[in-house]
């Protein structure tokens, strides 16, 4: 049997630099808050929690003074920086630069949107808290569409700016701006396609994954995907071992792992979302492989 890790998959900077930033706050065994979970991977999490990390909600941070508190990789929007300076908590912020770039355009098209009676709409996830810094930019009047079906939502008789959450997949923004394009077409009204701005706001280091995760799955004969359940990145990319490879599982960790997927003969292959840390692939690689598990990363 021969066991390989995808060289590609792991964290992207947006996720190392904040857990880089978490850690080296609490190098002298202090505690640090971090608004949500740091990363969608459950075992990183446990991990950074042992080090101090205490994950906390929004109606949390509101009772909090005088403390500091991590924003992660998603961003936040504006009411949290408000409720930081107001309660004197100070902010570790981790945004991605990617996101925070977003986040800028967004506002700025917002305000310029005001103006024309026009409306800002986000291809992402509702609820996902990358989106809910976003919307966050337009005083929560942004639309949020995620298929076809939320599309109804849309007022295409008045000019529409679309944005994408950075980690969809580039095949369903454009399905998207084509489906609202249709419409605009079909509406026949004062609204023209100049009043269509779509604008593709997907980090690449995250959707270039999606084509090497295809040539990955379908050099082996088993692929173990290793990644946490709240992963949106890891559900789509999961997806795409999945089309070009039967004998794809799913799975948080090797506890998962059912012995009877993998034979002798087998080429596998291990790989994973944004949000599955390294330690976590080498770890189900030395398990498949027989020899004993490393202990977690202390």
């Amino acid at each position: 049997m021969r066991v390989e890790i995808d060289q590609n998959s792991g964290y992207c900077f947006g996720v190392e630099f904040a857990i880089k930033m978490a850690e080296d706050e609490m190098v002298d065994g202090n505690e640090l808050y971090c608004l949500g979970d740091i990363v969608h991977n459950r075992m990183e999490v446990e991990r950074l929690h042992a080090k101090g990390l205490r994950i906390i909600n929004h109606g949390e941070l509101k009772d909090l003074h005088d403390c500091k508190v991590l924003i992660r990789a998603h961003g936040e929007p504006p009411e949290t920086y408000e409720t930081a300076l107001k309660n004197n908590i100070e902010l570790i912020d981790a945004s991605c630069p990617v996101v925070l770039k977003l986040q800028n355009r967004v506002k700025s098209a917002y305000d310029k949107q005001s103006d024309q009676e026009g409306q800002i709409v986000i291809y992402g996830k509702p609820g996902h808290a990358e989106v809910i810094g976003l919307t966050g930019q337009t005083r929560n009047n942004a639309i949020v569409v995620k298929e076809e079906a939320d599309l109804d939502q849309i007022d295409f008789s008045k000019p529409i700016t679309l944005f994408s959450q950075t980690t969809k997949s580039t095949e369903g923004f454009y399905q998207i701006k084509a489906l609202i394009a249709d419409r605009i077409k079909a509406q026949k009204g004062s609204v023209s396609a100049d009043d269509f701005d779509a604008n593709d706001s997907i980090c690449r280091q995250v959707s270039n994954r999606e084509p090497q995760m295809e040539k990955f799955a379908k050099r082996k004969d088993v692929i173990l995907f290793v990644a946490g359940k709240k992963s949106s990145n890891g559900r789509a990319l999961f997806s795409v071992c999945q089309e070009f490879n039967s004998r794809s599982y799913f799975i948080e960790s090797e506890d998962d792992i059912d012995v009877s997927w993998v034979n002798d003969e087998d080429e596998v292959g291990i790989c994973g979302a944004t949000s599955t840390p390294r330690w976590l692939m080498e770890r189900v690689a030395q398990f498949v492989e027989g020899e004993k598990l490393v202990e977690k990363i202390a």
